[in-house]
């Protein structure tokens, strides 16, 4: 009798996940591991197809609505827009090269790129810190931020954690 109610409930509860993923747009199917192998294969691929004015390039590395872990891949030479997310905090890893990390402040020639995320040219007075392989930075929600002073290459693992999960 136990088995019966531990399938239904097994069945109700991946309902429910279901319909959360889907309800948060998580269309893609989940992905839950990538070995160091793919990563740097996810690197090679930015290196090799990121076009010359390309100022960030992006991949999913892992997946698990409503989270996304992805790589980004950046170069001396072209800035980033600056952004603000406002309803999702940002922890980065840097996975390889060096940079300057912009967070707080104002953005300069604010623009709204969709509901929730805003864009600028630059930061202006927020705080400055070098990140480099191994470093790690948590940016609050509704924070100014931006990678300047690439040196070489910046790669990155951003991960973008909504406000209650959601």
């Amino acid at each position: 009798m136990r088995m019966p109610a531990i399938l239904v409930l097994t069945a109700v509860c991946s309902l429910a996940v279901g319909d959360h993923v889907a309800a948060q747009g998580g269309d893609q199917a989940p992905k839950t591991f990538a070995s160091a192998a793919d990563v740097e294969a996810m690197i090679n691929k930015a290196k090799s197809e990121r076009k010359a004015d390309q100022a960030n390039f992006i991949q999913p590395i892992v997946r698990l609505a409503p989270y996304n872990a992805n790589l980004e891949y950046r170069v001396a030479g072209i800035e980033t827009p600056a952004t603000q997310h406002e309803a999702e905090a940002e922890l980065i890893f840097v996975v390889d090269g060096a940079g300057t990390l912009i967070s707080g402040g104002k953005l300069t020639e604010e623009k709204r790129t969709n509901p929730t995320n805003l864009a600028g040219k630059d930061v202006e007075g927020g705080a400055s810190q070098r990140i480099a392989k191994g470093d790690y930075a948590f940016i609050p929600e509704n924070t100014p931020h931006s990678f300047r002073k690439t040196e070489g290459r910046l790669v990155i693992m951003s991960i973008h954690m909504p406000r209650g999960g959601k």
